[in-house]
């Protein structure tokens, strides 16, 4: 059996509800009031996106090689040093 990993982002929007994207399909977003409905909902997207994808004859998305990082920047190191 196939197995398919997308990298899902899920970020607090302006309303205290919760917006999702995932990154490797462009145009896959949802939102949900809770952390678990947005999961919920972000599955959902996928699963629709991938199949619009394959009815498109479209190829799948892979994050095989995908790296994400973050960084924490201080307030300091924004400070113009001209």
């Amino acid at each position: 059996m196939e197995t398919y990993t997308f990298r899902t982002i899920i970020e607090p929007d302006e309303n205290n509800t919760f917006h999702g994207s995932v990154p490797s399909l462009p145009g896959c977003h949802t939102c949900g009031n809770t952390l678990r409905e947005t999961k919920k909902n972000l599955k959902e997207a996928i699963k629709c996106h991938v199949q619009g994808l394959l009815m498109d004859g479209e190829p799948i998305p892979q994050e095989e090689n995908s790296f994400e990082l973050i960084q924490t920047f201080t307030k300091k190191e924004f400070a113009f040093n001209c």
